[in-house]
């Protein structure tokens, strides 16, 4: 593959939806791609459109990321690459339905996707960056990471993991010249609702974005160096204010004894 001056950019998740418009705008931008998701033929139709259309290398890596091998064999092109420049750590897959309703093997394979799968990416990349001193890692999380009380449990836990994994990656690669951005979406417009079994046109029209808008405010928000990117968020003091309420909880969230509360009638 030629070497764009702004590096490769590596897409999970790229044969649909917020991935696909990633590697349209990555290309608009002038970085090469590595595609990567399940469906081959997707793939090399995508890679095709975006050679002709930008005049940039293409490589596609079809890899099922809800298996050891896929997942390994996205990890050694990030080891082995050095021309990647940028992970969008975007595949995942979704939960509508209540947890009663969820299958074992649904639990197993979005966790396997969701977590274990972009956290050895995310740590992966960042072990190939760090040497260098530069690299960027986007991670794609949710808004239901911020909302315990809807939708399924293990999905939101899941873009939890996401958000705690991107805010503490940050912390410690910023001096090694590696930048992190979480991105959470709100409900956007792609096949994630179709494949959960949910139907999007249930949700109201005022609450649904289009994925196009949806990139181009995460690529501005990650221009402007935002850690963590809400497109749909009109005040981001609005959430400068949530982080700052959970970090005063610090000194007090592990101590020598017990509140008084718990105190309260308990024999000296």
């Amino acid at each position: 593959m030629s070497q764009a001056p702004l590096g490769t950019a590596l897409i999970t998740g790229a044969s649909s939806g917020i991935g696909a418009v990633y590697a349209e705008r990555l290309a608009q931008r002038g970085h090469d791609l590595i595609l990567v998701a399940r469906d081959e033929a997707r793939l090399n139709a995508a890679a095709g459109k975006l050679r002709a259309a930008h005049g940039i290398s293409v490589l596609v890596l079809p890899a099922d990321l809800s298996t050891e091998s896929g997942i390994a064999t996205v990890e050694r092109r990030l080891q082995s690459d050095p021309s990647i420049a940028l992970l969008v750590n975007n595949a995942g897959i979704g939960g509508m339905s209540s947890l009663l309703e969820t299958s074992p093997e649904t639990i197993t394979s979005l966790i396997q996707i969701n977590v274990l799968a972009a956290a050895r990416l995310a740590a992966t990349a960042a072990r190939a960056f760090a040497p260098r001193g530069h690299g960027t890692i986007v991670n794609i999380a949710s808004v239901l990471a911020l909302v315990a009380e809807l939708a399924n449990p293990v999905y939101n836990a899941s873009k939890a993991f996401v958000l705690s994994l991107s805010q503490n990656m940050h912390r410690e690669l910023s001096p090694n010249g590696i930048r992190v951005q979480a991105v959470l979406p709100g409900i956007t417009r792609t096949e994630i609702f179709e494949r959960a079994g949910s139907d999007i046109a249930a949700y109201p029209p005022a609450m649904v974005m289009e994925v196009h808008e949806l990139v181009d405010a995460a690529l501005a928000g990650l221009d402007q160096g935002e850690i963590v990117t809400i497109p749909s968020l009109p005040n981001a003091a609005d959430f400068e204010t949530f982080t700052q309420a959970r970090l005063a909880l610090g000194p007090n969230l592990s101590r020598d004894h017990a509140a008084d509360r718990y105190h309260a009638g308990v024999p000296a």
